[in-house]
């Protein structure tokens, strides 16, 4: 854990870390409550904290002094990248691909056609774990414009690709 913030006969004390100028406290006037406020989250702060409480005149609180908490960032996802793998001719078999560089948790992938009409897609041609889209025994009915969303409780993003057949 990282030790932050230790608190000795009512002197709080923040250790020197990368958070330092960005660690404040929710309550200005410190009483008993010494909860922090991190400002600008990165993902890296993600992680276990740990404060102790020292006080001066009680030797009888060894092992309760101390608190851990975990604490991690959610990230949106980036900007995915979409993919035409195979040769979308009459007849043939082509994958749509779509991916995420970035996402915490791991973004989920939605693909649906939006020109000429909309269409919305269900395993097992999509798969919303991996980003793709199976599309089979191409027609030329079937081409247009696919669009797929990267998202995660904090966020979405999108791509597109055009289907010509």
């Amino acid at each position: 854990p990282v030790q932050i913030l230790t608190y000795l006969g009512g002197v709080v004390k923040v250790e020197e870390t990368e958070l330092k100028p960005r660690v404040g406290f929710l309550y200005p006037d410190l009483t008993h409550n010494i909860s922090l406020v991190i400002n600008a989250t990165r993902e890296r702060d993600s992680g276990r904290y740990m404060c102790t409480v020292n006080v001066a005149d009680n030797v009888t609180s060894t092992g309760k002094n101390v608190g851990v908490i975990s604490l991690t960032v959610l990230v949106p996802p980036a900007a995915p990248a979409c993919q035409l793998h195979g040769d979308p001719a009459v007849g043939a078999n082509v994958t749509l691909s779509c991916t995420s560089r970035k996402g915490k948790p791991s973004p989920a992938y939605q693909w649906q056609r939006t020109a000429p009409t909309l269409q919305v897609f269900f395993p097992p041609a999509q798969d919303r774990g991996r980003g793709t889209l199976k599309l089979t025994n191409l027609s030329r009915e079937m081409a247009g414009l696919y669009v797929c969303t990267a998202e995660n409780p904090v966020g979405s993003a999108e791509c597109r690709v055009v289907l010509e057949v």
